[in-house]
C-alpha cells in the first residue's frame, strides 16, 4: 500500500492523517493529534510578545511520523500545511532569531501606519491584491527591521517552509502562503520587489516561489535516524484554506466557507480582483495552484466560541453549547468581524459588553452562530456585487461544516442551497496535492471526484 501522510497544524490544533487510494476513493486515518495555541513568551526585543513555540511543534511532527513507521504505515511523502502570514527568520546557523511571533501579538500596531505612509494601502492592494488585516506579514517584518532583526536573517521561511526545511535541510518558499504576506504581485504571482525595496526589505531573503505539488527533498539523516525511516516531502497548498477549498467539491467557481477558527468565505476566480470595489468589500487574492486566486474575505469564524468554551473550563462540548443555543435564541446583534473579538483578554465580557447585558451560555452560543451566519449572508452579497455573478449554492467545508445549527442558520439568511463537507477539508488537500504531485493524481478535477466518491458530502 502506497501512504501519504498531511500534517495539518492548526492554531488550536494539529494532526497527522495518513491515506492511501482504494478502488477509486480516498482512505484516511487520523492516528497522531496535538495541542497547539501561543504562549506569552521574552522575544527578540527582551519584551513579552504571542509567540508560537515552533520546537515544541517540530517535536510533535516528528512524534507524528514515528508513530507511522511504529503502526507500520510508512509515507512515501509528507506534506505540512498551517495558517498563513507567520513565518521564521533564519541567522547563519539556521536558528529562528528570537523566536516565532504570532500573528495576534500586537507588535504592528506602530507598523501599520510607518508602512502606509511609504505605500499606501490602496497601492499595497492593487499591487497585491491582499486585504488590509493588523497582522499581515508586510507589517510584521517592519518590526523586525526596526527591532534589527531582519539585519541578522540570512533566510525567510513562512512556518511550513521552515518545519520542511528542518526535515529536509532544503529552503523552499510556497506560493500560497506567500501571498498571505500581502508582498507578492498578482500580475507577476512572485515578490514584488518594489514594495521590498521601500520598505527596506532585504531582498536576497525572498526567492522562487514554489507550486503546490513540488518535491522538496528527502528527510535528513537525523530526522529519518528519530523517526525510523525516509520519505520524501511534497508542497501541499502550505497555506490551510488553500488546502481545504482544493478538497471542496466545487461545481465550477461556485462560493464556499472554510470554516474553522476563521472562516473563510470566497470563490475560486481565474484572475485577481483589485479593484476599488473589492477592496472596500474586503476581499483579499490569494494564490491557489496553477495561477488562480481565491477571491475571499475573512470573518472571524469559530474563534469566538472556542474562546467562550476555553473561558469555561471547556466544561462543554461544541455539540452540546450548539443545543444549548437552538433553545436559547436572542435577537442580540453583534459585529463579528470587529478588533476587539480578535484576542480580548475575556471574549465572555466582550461579547457581554457589545450586547450590553450579561448573557446565559445558551444565548451567548446563540448569538455567536446567529451573528456569524448574518455576516456570511452580507459578506455572500458583497462577493456578488464583486464578481457580477449570482451564486445559487453555498459550499461549507471544514470541521464548522459539523455544526448544524449555524449551517441552518447560513441558510436561513442567505437563501443558499447549503452543501457541507468533507470535515476535515485541510489534510485531505493536502493529500490530494501529494498524490498529484506524486504521480498518482493527474490533478485537481480528479482529486475532487476521489473525494466525492470518498467523504460524506450532505446538502441542505
Amino acid at each position: 500500500m502506497k501512504y501519504y501522510l498531511a500534517i495539518d497544524i492548526g492554531a488550536s490544533s494539529g494532526r497527522h492523517i495518513l491515506s492511501y487510494l482504494q478502488d477509486g476513493k480516498m482512505v484516511t486515518e487520523e492516528i497522531y493529534r496535538f495541542q497547539n495555541g501561543p504562549e506569552t513568551l521574552t522575544a527578540y526585543d527582551g519584551k513579552e510578545h504571542l509567540m508560537w513555540t515552533h520546537e515544541r511543534l517540530f517535536t510533535e511532527i516528528l512524534n507524528g511520523l514515528k508513530k507511522a513507521g511504529e503502526l507500520g504505515k510508512i509515507p512515501a511523502s509528507v506534506g505540512i500545511d498551517t495558517w498563513g502570514v507567520d513565518y521564521a527568520l533564519l541567522d547563519e546557523n539556521d536558528q529562528a532569531i528570537g523566536g516565532t511571533y504570532c500573528y495576534r501579538d500586537g507588535r504592528t500596531e506602530a507598523t501599520i501606519p510607518a508602512v502606509h505612509s511609504v505605500i499606501p494601502f490602496a497601492e499595497l492592494y492593487e499591487r497585491t491584491g491582499i486585504q488590509f488585516a493588523t497582522f499581515n506579514t508586510v507589517y510584521q517584518l517592519l518590526d523586525d527591521v526596526k527591532s534589527g532583526r531582519m539585519a541578522k536573517a540570512k533566510s525567510f521561511l513562512m512556518l511550513p517552509d521552515y518545519f520542511h526545511f528542518r526535515l529536509t535541510g532544503v529552503k523552499k518558499q510556497e506560493y500560497t502562503n506567500a501571498t498571505t504576506t500581502g508582498m507578492v504581485n498578482t500580475k507577476t504571482r512572485t515578490w514584488d520587489t518594489e514594495i521590498l525595496e521601500k520598505l527596506g526589505y532585504k531582498k536576497e531573503l525572498f526567492g522562487e516561489l514554489s507550486q503546490p505539488g513540488t518535491v522538496v527533498g528527502e528527510f535528513t539523516d537525523e530526522v529519518a535516524a528519530y523517526v525510523g525511516y525516509k520519505a520524501k516531502v511534497v508542497l501541499p497548498a502550505t497555506h490551510d484554506t488553500a488546502s481545504a477549498v482544493l478538497a471542496a467539491p466545487l461545481s465550477g467557481q461556485t462560493p464556499y466557507i472554510s470554516s474553522g477558527t476563521w472562516s473563510l468565505l470566497g470563490v475560486e476566480q481565474n484572475y485577481a480582483h483589485t479593484t476599488q470595489a473589492a477592496r472596500e468589500a474586503g476581499y483579499s487574492n490569494e494564490g491557489s495552484v496553477k495561477g488562480q486566486y481565491r477571491l475571499q474575505i475573512n470573518i472571524m469564524g469559530l474563534w469566538m466560541i472556542q474562546q467562550v468554551r476555553h473561558e469555561l473550563n471547556d466544561a462543554y462540548s461544541f455539540p452540546q453549547l450548539a443545543d444549548m443555543a437552538r433553545e436559547n435564541p436572542v435577537d442580540d446583534e453583534i459585529n463579528v468581524n470587529d478588533q476587539k473579538f480578535l484576542a480580548p483578554e475575556s471574549m465572555i465580557d466582550a461579547i457581554n459588553e457589545s450586547v450590553g447585558r450579561k448573557l446565559s451560555v445558551g444565548e451567548m452560543a446563540y448569538v455567536i452562530y446567529n451573528n456569524l451566519a448574518r455576516y456570511y449572508d452580507l459578506s455572500l452579497k458583497a462577493l456578488e456585487e464583486v464578481t457580477g455573478e449570482k451564486y445559487s449554492t453555498l459550499n461549507i467545508i471544514g470541521g464548522g461544516s459539523k455544526n448544524g445549527l449555524l449551517n441552518e442558520l447560513t441558510a436561513k439568511y442567505t437563501g443558499k442551497q447549503i452543501i457541507t463537507g468533507p470535515s476535515e477539508g485541510t489534510a485531505i488537500g493536502n493529500l490530494m496535492m501529494q498524490m498529484v504531485g506524486m504521480g498518482d493524481l493527474s490533478g485537481v478535477a480528479e482529486g475532487r471526484e476521489y473525494i466525492k466518491r470518498s467523504f460524506d458530502i450532505a446538502e441542505l
